[in-house]
């Protein structure tokens, strides 16, 4: 099992290798002059990005000073993201590339025909000029002649300046399209998450309980990168829905109690009739998830560690992720569910979709998750398709339904594209109103 863990991770260095080679070589190489100042600098970036990368993810890992995270972790991560799409661009390029040079050929060629290579001039050796010779000249070209005008030597002329001029605009336009592409996904992220709205009919749910709005936020990940400000932000926009019931569906922290303590302060404002639930997610485990439990809840939110509160018209659960598995402190579906009345709607908090198929073992109207982050980043949805049930949204499963968020905010990379974060109000729905 470790030398697959070894010989996978070699793999995946191997190929983050050979893609930034490729990058350089297109971006810098293809662009500038072999000792120049510009294929100098364009070097440095493409060494110590990745570099900075790596250690943005070590000093998380290792639980380095928090100051040396904050430092590494933006320009680090924001590289992550920015590499995925300047290769991608890179891609579109090539694509681009040999249109590009057949309109400027068509454009050299009188008459608009296509133009070939200019031919290069042949030197012909001539006698020692005498007193008398009219002209003088060491060499001469063997196609030229008094009247013949001189070659074009414009930028698209030639066939090396042809070359550099395409290889110039189209690294141009891959690193403009990359860093509109990454600037726009960070401006999505920081400018707060977006309020969405679902309703979600449960057959055993009373009338009473009709437009009961639970309002579910995932994947917050409050650490070197989102801070203090971005969790008033959330909180801001939660309490601003007016909540009958809060329900923090883990991955609120990426590190210690320690060193996160003032960036998690703005949720003890957080503000709903019946208050504020919490589970736990993989990174709470990866954080130290026992320290967490105690401090929410010296915060004012309560939470349900394989537990179940009576909600009044139905029942609210919550089971440990299943990360706690590898801690001694798993998903306990008996203790949290195994006493209840089966008569009664139940919903229950979970981090991970892929808990769903126990979840619907035991009975449970609906399962409300997150994790997936929506892919965060695009094509990177096609990987987290394949890993959960559900993506994003509302699916069913036999008698069970399942709401999957996108998640507050970011992990890595405070980036996402293609994958808007969000909080959503879900507003349960009772088919006997």
């Amino acid at each position: 099992m470790i030398a697959v863990i070894v010989i996978a991770g070699l793999a995946s260095l191997a190929a983050l290798a050979g893609l930034h080679w490729y990058a350089w070589r297109r971006l810098v190489r293809d662009t500038t002059a072999r000792a120049g100042l510009g294929r100098r600098a364009g070097t440095v970036v493409f060494v110590s990005g990745p570099l900075l990368m790596f250690a943005a993810v070590a000093s998380e890992r290792a639980g380095a000073p928090f100051w040396l995270q904050q430092v590494l972790s933006w320009p680090g991560f924001l590289w992550m993201a920015f590499s995925i799409y300047l290769v991608l661009a890179v891609l579109v390029g090539e694509v681009v590339r040999p249109l590009l040079r057949r309109f400027l050929d068509r454009r050299s060629a009188p008459g608009g025909a296509e133009a070939g290579p200019l031919p290069e001039p042949v030197l012909v050796p001539t006698r020692e000029p005498d007193e008398s010779s009219a002209v003088s000249s060491t060499s001469t070209p063997a196609n030229a002649s008094a009247n013949t005008p001189k070659p074009d030597t414009s930028p698209v002329a030639s066939e090396p300046s042809r070359r550099l001029f395409v290889s110039r605009v189209v690294s141009g336009a891959a690193v403009v399209a990359a860093t509109g592409i990454v600037g726009n996904g960070a401006y999505g992220v920081l400018r707060g998450p977006k309020v969405k709205r679902v309703t979600v009919p449960l057959a055993r749910l009373p009338r009473s309980a009709h437009g009961f709005r639970i309002a579910v936020v995932s994947d917050i990940h409050l650490g070197p990168v989102l801070g203090r400000g971005f969790a008033q932000k959330v909180v801001d926009t939660i309490n601003s829905t007016q909540p009958d019931l809060i329900a923090v569906v883990g991955d609120l922290v990426d590190g210690s109690v320690e060193d996160l303590a003032p960036a998690v302060a703005p949720l003890a404002g957080l503000r709903a009739r019946h208050g504020a639930y919490f589970v736990t997610g993989n990174h709470e485990y990866f954080s130290g998830a026992e320290p967490w439990v105690e401090h929410v809840r010296e915060i004012g939110l309560r939470p349900l560690e394989n537990a179940r509160v009576e909600m009044g018209a139905f029942d609210l659960a919550g089971v440990n992720d299943v990360t706690g598995e590898n801690y001694g402190d798993g998903p306990d579906y008996d203790k949290a569910l195994g006493d209840r009345d089966p008569g009664r709607a139940a919903v229950l908090l979970a981090h991970q979709p892929v808990m769903i198929h126990e979840t619907v073992k035991h009975g449970v109207d609906l399962q409300l998750s997150g994790h997936t982050h929506g892919g965060q980043l695009w094509p990177g949805n096609f990987i987290a398709d394949a890993a959960n049930p559900t993506l994003a949204g509302l699916e069913r499963y036999g008698d069970t339904q399942l709401y999957v968020s996108r998640g507050a905010g970011a992990w890595g990379p405070p980036v996402r594209v293609g994958a808007p974060s969000d909080i959503t109000v879900v507003e349960l729905a009772s088919k006997q109103a």
